[in-house]
């Protein structure tokens, strides 16, 4: 077995070297969809990253009546936390905090410091801000927060106000999602029927002696053999190429995109996601080489 292992290589390696020419354009084929492939899972790492920024920022605000005391307003965040693992965030804003960080907001408008004067009192009621991970649970919370048991001490909710908005940014989070699956699987395809086209001049080329070899009772694996292992090795050396240019392409392109998407290197992206790229690029190239050559060798040759 490991004896006919070695010679499917070596007759795999003395095509590959033979057919040259036909199999540096294969390399260059394999290379474009591991480019597109590695593109596109970068994308969806920085759509997720913006997703999730603007998720930190959408939350629904529940507002205590003024005298509730601080501890049954704790309480009450301790009971949302153990709702759902989908939530994320729950903070507690007192009224003297509220009212803390308006001011910070407004300290340079003058006109804002006269009517603070005129109020004299604090008018912010303190509130329990939550962010969940999905739309369904901020109505979930909502109708929990505004049953029987909470009537004494909870002014309001705003989830009615904000539902819209809400409704339509997971809206288009899942779009997002959805599209980068439908992308993935065109691209495979597309990828598969351009690596066909291309290999099929190399293994063309072979006809005759792959009559020759079923003439005198090679097995069929023995005859598909180098061509897989011959579709391997481009797609190995179209992986080593991508992986390099990849890395330099993301390596000086993390400090511009970093100005357009503060906090997002895609540098350190790419670096710490280094297994699923090596997985994704080997597997557009390697495999995308193999199976193709197998397709090939079993259907258009007829073997």
């Amino acid at each position: 077995m490991f004896t006919s292992f070695k010679r499917v290589v070596k007759f795999a390696w003395s095509d590959f070297i033979r057919h040259s020419g036909n199999n540096f354009a294969a390399i260059f084929v394999l290379a474009v969809p591991i480019l597109l492939a590695t593109s596109l899972f970068i994308f969806q790492g920085l759509s997720q990253f913006v997703v999730s920024q603007i998720q930190s920022k959408i939350d629904i605000t529940a507002y205590f009546n003024p005298d509730t005391k601080e501890q049954d307003i704790l309480n009450v965040k301790d009971q949302i936390m153990k709702l759902s693992p989908h939530i994320k965030q729950v903070e507690y804003v007192s009224s003297d905090q509220a009212m803390k960080e308006f001011n910070d907001r407004h300290k340079d408008n003058p006109d804002f410091i006269a009517a603070e004067e005129e109020v004299g009192t604090n008018p912010f009621l303190p509130s329990l801000n939550i962010v969940t991970d999905q739309a369904y649970q901020y109505k979930n919370i909502s109708d929990f927060l505004q049953s029987d048991g909470f009537s004494s001490i909870i002014n309001k909710v705003d989830y009615s106000q904000k539902k819209d908005t809400i409704e339509k940014f997971y809206s288009i989070t899942a779009n997002i999602n959805k599209s980068g699956y439908v992308l993935s699987i065109v691209l495979f395809v597309i990828a598969l029927i351009v690596v066909l086209n291309t290999l099929k001049l190399s293994i063309e080329g072979s006809k005759d002696e792959i009559t020759s070899m079923k003439l005198v009772g090679a097995s069929n694996w023995f005859i598909r053999g180098p061509f897989i292992v011959q579709g391997a090795i481009c797609g190995l050396v179209a992986f080593l190429v991508c992986f390099v240019a990849s890395g330099a392409v993301f390596y000086f392109l993390a400090p511009s995109l970093e100005i357009i998407v503060p906090g997002f290197n895609v540098f350190n992206y790419f670096l710490s996601n280094f297994e699923f790229v090596l997985l994704i690029q080997v597997g557009f190239g390697v495999g995308l080489g193999a199976l193709a050559s197998f397709i090939l060798v079993r259907s258009y040759l007829k073997v």
